[in-house]
């Protein structure tokens, strides 16, 4: 198999996917089915690449989820495999990073552009491995035969062969259901979002269509603040003559939508698809860990329980949802923001219990790590140890709190928990005061370079 270099693309905030999609845990990151999507993309990048020839772009509030997963697939990324984008600014700033910083560490090569949220046969790696051939001449792109019309997704029409692709003759936006019929007859593929660049034909190509884009990347970190947001596919591969698509046999799906879950889960006889008891009921989709689901008569239906929020929807109307995250928004509301269960660069936390005045979690804090040395304004906290021992810092003091110790943090003192032993520390923390958002945190020393407040 060719040996090419792979960029994972794993910034994107999905909504459709809400309430197990959240800005802080989106889609690529979720594990429904054993490995994350996240997961999954970087093990068949593997098959191509070698783990120091993997770069990440993802931004500043996913990079430990990043490094996270990573971690869980018994890898420890170098610092440089992870690029941070400083603000989301579509694909095309994403990939040209990452483009610059291959090409400056390995000279010349032939670059495969991952997104980090879909699902995708073993088989495609041999495809995509084979398309190198043409990368030279052409910017590369992936195309899936559809299976029926679908208006979630762009179309590409094929030209000239130029084997084992064929010349793109124009890249069509997602359509209505009558003229994604009309695609559909026609022998036009969909847009997989899979990109497959020599850094030769690339930088070329965007000296000749984006030569003001390029300024932005003459340093080690680009200045951001000058770019355009734009799709690699609008800035580039829609004004480039040299194009090419080649079409995968292998099983994808981009899984965006509760329906695309559905259909591409395994069912019961009746069209059933997750834990449940089914009577008289067809053609679901239910998810709700840790709790006993009951439907009787009904059908046709997305289920999603994650504890905190509850989605019940027709399938059909399901791709709505990202309507409802607006409105949620529009009002403030941080469950889109945050699920129960929040990763931080020293480990996580999982929401409990909330109230008004009180909120309740459990911290996991990994060996190693600390905390930052942070107060708030507007509430106490009440650390009882659980698991392991506490390394607790308050003002000047410094203890340690044993499994079944507790200590108590008022309100406006300088404080820091770390973990110095060999075992995950387990704390609860009862958090009591009149505002217990994330966002009340001024922190004074952090060992993660993360922003003072």
């Amino acid at each position: 198999m060719a040996s090419l270099k792979s960029v994972i693309l794993a910034g994107g905030v999905g909504t459709r996917l809400w309430p197990l999609s959240r800005t802080h845990y989106p889609k690529q990151f979720l594990k429904l089915d054993g490995h994350s999507l996240f997961q999954e993309t970087y093990l068949r990048s593997k098959r191509l690449s070698a783990p120091d020839e993997i770069l990440v772009v993802t931004n500043e509030i996913h990079q430990y989820l990043v490094k996270s997963q990573i971690e869980e697939l018994g890898e420890r990324p170098a610092e440089n495999q992870i690029l941070k984008e400083p603000e989301g600014k579509n694909t095309l700033p994403a990939i040209t990073w990452a483009m610059d910083k291959i090409r400056s560490r390995f000279g010349e090569s032939d670059v495969v552009i991952f997104p980090s949220d879909h699902k995708l046969e073993d088989s495609a790696t041999e495809e995509i491995a084979a398309a190198s051939g043409i990368a030279a001449d052409y910017l590369v792109t992936f195309g899936i035969p559809p299976t029926h019309p679908n208006t979630g997704y762009g179309y590409i029409a094929s030209g000239r062969e130029v084997p084992p692709g064929y010349l793109v003759r124009e890249f069509k936006e997602k359509p209505g259901i009558d003229i994604a019929r009309r695609y559909v007859e026609s022998g036009y593929l969909w847009n997989s979002g899979m990109f497959l660049f020599s850094t030769g034909r690339f930088f070329s190509e965007m000296k000749e269509y984006q030569p003001e884009f390029l300024e932005a990347f003459q340093s080690d970190t680009p200045d951001y603040g000058i770019l355009p947001a734009l799709s690699v596919d609008y800035g580039l591969l829609e004004k480039s003559q040299n194009v090419a698509v080649v079409p995968l046999k292998a099983r994808w799906t981009d899984l965006g939508t509760f329906q695309a879950w559905y259909e591409y889960r395994d069912h019961d006889q009746d069209g059933n698809s997750g834990q449940a008891e089914y009577l008289d009921s067809r053609n679901n989709f239910v998810y709700a860990p840790g709790k006993e689901v009951a439907l009787i008569g009904i059908s046709d239906s997305v289920i999603v329980d994650t504890g905190d929020a509850l989605l019940v929807s027709d399938t059909a109307g399901s791709g709505q949802v990202n309507e409802i995250v607006r409105r949620f928004k529009k009002k403030g509301d941080p469950i889109v923001d945050y699920p129960r269960l929040v990763y931080r660069p020293w480990g996580s936390y999982v929401e409990l219990e909330r109230s008004t005045f009180f909120r309740i979690k459990r911290l996991t804090v990994k060996p190693g790590e600390q905390l930052s040395l942070q107060k708030h304004l507007h509430r106490s906290e009440h650390w009882i140890v659980v698991s392991g021992m506490a390394d607790v810092q308050l003002d000047d003091k410094r203890i340690q709190v044993r499994r079944g110790e507790s200590t108590y943090v008022p309100e406006g003192m300088k404080h820091r928990l770390g973990n110095s032993g060999k075992i995950p520390l387990e704390v609860i923390e009862v958090q009591i005061g009149e505002y217990l958002e994330e966002d009340d945190i001024i922190r004074f020393d952090d060992c993660y370079n993360r922003k003072m407040q």
